[in-house]
């Protein structure tokens, strides 16, 4: 059992909550049993640490005090259980696709995460200017979906550039130019969704091919860029249900 934040390897590990150190080890940090357990089925657990007093169900554990798990969590409530993992990168681009453009609010990543699992979005582009996806409330937003689909870091333009040479048509969001998502015919699709005050940036949109919006009732402006891209998700889904 480990009783000191002095420890080394303590130490070591609560830097990842930190990006910078997150990006030079390709390990983070996870909480929550529903986590840990879809990271155990996809074997990419480093070590697991369990708050003393707690049943072992994840096989070979650390066991730490109060103080210890405090040190590895920023959440406010204090999780039973935090595990090192080391990150899945694939750089192949498959199947069907969403590009983030510039989301800043974890909760909308780890929705939009779920949903694309739901919705049969294969890869998940994060342009530069996204929250990290291993932000913690990202990964608890997510509820383990993360393990389950593709997702790419990358240069949008450049990842933009690519998916034409694919043959994707690349898709916007926009209430004024856009066509009723439901007139949208393509059998290989991208689109992207942009930040929640902004939106898609202008040299993102002239790289789109076409552009779709939501019809909706004019009492409302707009929705949650998380509700926004589940509902394009879920329509997409239908014309090319797997």
């Amino acid at each position: 059992m480990i009783e000191s934040i002095n420890n080394e390897r303590i130490k070591k590990y609560s830097k990842l909550l930190e990006k910078k150190y997150r990006e030079e080890t390709n390990l983070y940090l996870i909480s929550t049993d529903h986590l840990v357990k879809e990271a155990l089925k996809k074997n990419l657990i480093v070590e697991i640490f369990l708050l003393n007093g707690y049943e072992n169900t994840y096989g070979n554990v650390t066991y730490v005090n109060e103080q210890v798990m405090r040190k590895l969590t920023n959440l406010k409530t204090l999780p039973s259980v935090v595990a090192v993992v080391k990150k899945e990168e694939i750089n192949e681009i498959k199947g069907n696709v969403i590009l983030l453009d510039s989301l800043q609010d974890p909760g909308n990543v780890g929705t939009i995460i779920r949903s694309a699992v739901a919705f049969n979005i294969d890869t998940i582009i994060i342009g530069n200017n996204t929250v990290d996806i291993y932000n913690e409330k990202v990964l608890r937003a997510s509820e383990g979906m993360i393990y389950n689909v593709n997702i790419l870091n990358r240069k949008l333009p450049d990842a933009i550039k690519e998916l034409k040479e694919l043959g994707y048509k690349v898709l916007g969001t926009d209430v004024e130019k856009g066509k009723d998502i439901k007139n949208i015919n393509f059998d290989k699709y991208a689109f992207v969704v942009g930040n929640e005050g902004n939106g898609i940036k202008k040299e993102i949109k002239d790289l789109c091919d076409e552009f779709i919006y939501i019809n909706m009732n004019s009492l409302c402006e707009s929705l949650n860029v998380g509700v926004a891209s589940s509902i394009i998700m879920y329509e997409l889904n239908k014309k090319n249900v797997k």
